[in-house]
């Protein structure tokens, strides 16, 4: 439980963010459920109503296929089919709304190539006015088939009157068939004649009419074929009559899925992705019903609800969920920063003490060898105050820095102010960033001290021309070297007696920083160098301000 607060503590937003993304995955999952819910509705739908339609179409066929058998059945007993019997035929049949959808009956006699001139003038007698055989039969075909009579005999039908529809190869193979079977037969699909030129699709149903051979038994000849042209569109639309309102949509093909097979189509809108294929029977042929579900606008209003409901949800558990978090967060990283603030306090607690102790030490030794080189009150007050005074700019920096580390050049700088301000040209400090410990801190103060002082009563800074030159660098990762250089100062004599500032440099400051202190007095000016240890700063303080920047920042 533990190792699982730690992480959230690492990731806060990862556990409102989970909890956004598992509402709306199920969100998600029930839109799908439900949009696959009402695919699966929709093809039932479909399925359902190809069922309809196929049986609403075979019964068309199949009403007009009775009254084609009943009219070969009436022509088969009679010698000819006269245009009067024929008229009679189709009065007798008062034909009623199931017939909808067709041009009508026709009657196509057999009429061989050697009869026609005798066929198209008995034609023309018995009252059909311009008869003629049209196209006349090929020199491979024996005999033609024209149209001879067609009711309801309207204009668009007189156009049909006298066409060898045997000299098509779509309506003669359907005639051949329909012979050899002795049933209606339907023909692929065709340009009815009645279209004067449209390029609308249709199909005949043809009925072949036999008469029996005299003196042969169970021979036959054929006599003619009763027939009827149908619009494609419009036998479909009449089958289908009452299924306006569904919403799907619905092409029919002749035999096969091909554009140029495509006979009759109900385009309301788009296809969507359900699709039912269903095959119909029409008088001997087989076409195919293909149904198209509509595809949805939208998503259905229940999925609607659901999404808006889900994702209200989610944002709403988002956003609690990361309230929630973030309060036990911040509440676990102040917890943590105040028990480092008070690991921080007990450590600088015990780092002053020690560091009091150790200031104490250095005072009552300045004390000490101060009184033994004064030679009057006065001389031991001055000296004593200017060497407590840059114990005390140092320790104004390690106030500063709540007694971590301290640059470099911040301790110089505070040392050498009085000086560098005074005469900006005379003093020069150069070298990189470097962290000092607060007790080698106290010490380096002490020595620039002493070295600054020393040199403004009798080195470089106690003349118009003299110069002070302060480098440091990094000798190791440890270590780091300061170097102090006089110059154009008044000639150091090679005799002379060793001061307070050379014992507190070479004694006590070397002493505090555990390395030797090389102190030379030349005669162009003194130089000193001195190697200080490089504090690194510790974990619980890098930590401890990481977390008071977090903690800024989100404030």
């Amino acid at each position: 439980m533990g190792g699982v607060l730690r992480w959230f503590s690492r990731f806060p937003r990862a556990l409102p963010l989970a909890i956004f993304l598992l509402i709306t995955g199920l969100t998600l999952l029930g839109v799908y459920a439900i949009e696959r819910a009402e695919s699966d509705a929709r093809r039932a739908d479909i399925e359902q109503l190809a069922v309809e339609v196929s049986s609403a179409l075979e019964r068309r066929a199949n009403s007009n296929a009775a009254y084609l058998r009943s009219g070969a059945a009436l022509f088969a007993s009679q010698e000819s089919v006269p245009a009067p019997l024929f008229q009679t035929f189709i009065g007798q049949l008062r034909l009623d709304a199931n017939f909808r959808g067709a041009e009508g009956i026709g009657w196509a006699a057999r009429v061989n190539t050697t009869d026609i001139p005798a066929f198209q003038q008995a034609m023309r007698e018995s009252g059909v006015e311009d008869f003629r055989i049209h196209p006349m039969p090929r020199s491979d075909q024996a005999y033609a088939v024209p149209v001879t009579n067609l009711q309801p005999l309207t204009e668009r039908n007189r156009r049909a009157i006298g066409f060898n529809m045997y000299s098509e190869p779509v309506r003669g193979e359907a005639m051949r068939e329909a012979e050899e079977t002795a049933r209606p037969t339907a023909s692929g699909k065709v340009v009815l004649v009645q279209e004067g030129g449209e390029n609308a699709a249709g199909f005949l149903v043809y009925m072949p009419v036999f008469r029996a051979r005299p003196g042969q038994n169970g021979g036959r000849d054929l006599k003619g074929y009763v027939y009827s042209p149908f619009n494609a569109q419009d036998f479909v639309d009449s089958a289908l009559q009452g299924m306006e309102n569904r919403t799907v949509q619905m092409r029919v093909y002749d035999e096969e899925v091909a554009p140029e097979r495509l006979m009759a189509e109900r385009a309301v809108g788009e296809p969507g992705g359900e699709v039912v294929r269903q095959q119909v029977n029409i008088a001997n042929r087989h076409w195919i019903v293909v149904l198209h579900s509509l595809r949805p606008s939208a998503l259905s209003q229940i999925s609607l609800i659901t999404l808006i409901a889900g994702f209200t949800c989610s944002t709403l558990a988002l956003a609690i969920a990361w309230l929630l978090t973030r309060q036990a967060v911040e509440a676990r990283e102040i917890i943590s920063l105040l028990e480092e603030q008070a690991a921080i306090r007990n450590s600088l607690t015990r780092e002053l003490n020690h560091r009091v102790k150790n200031t104490l030490a250095n005072v009552l030794s300045i004390v000490s060898l101060t009184r033994r080189r004064a030679t009057d009150i006065d001389s031991f007050a001055d000296s004593l105050d200017g060497r407590i005074r840059a114990l005390s700019a140092t320790h104004d920096l390690l106030t500063q820095s709540e007694w971590g580390t301290t640059p470099v050049r911040s301790v110089i700088e505070v040392e050498m102010a009085p000086y560098a301000q005074a005469r900006d040209a005379l003093v020069e400090m150069d070298g990189p960033h470097v962290e000092l410990a607060p007790n080698d801190a106290l010490s380096l103060g002490l020595a620039v001290h002493e070295l600054a002082t020393n040199a403004a009563k009798y080195g470089a800074l106690s003349t118009a021309d003299g110069k002070v030159e302060v480098n440091w660098d990094l000798v190791s990762e440890e270590l780091v070297r300061v170097r102090w250089r006089e110059s154009g100062g008044p000639p150091v004599p090679e005799k002379r007696p060793r001061g307070f500032g050379t014992e507190l440099i070479e004694k006590i400051v070397a002493h505090e920083l555990r390395n030797p202190v090389e102190l030379m007095f030349e005669t162009s000016g003194v130089r000193c160098t001195m190697l200080i240890p490089v504090r690194k700063p510790s974990e619980f303080m890098i930590r401890a301000k990481r977390m008071q920047q977090r903690i800024d920042g989100k404030g």
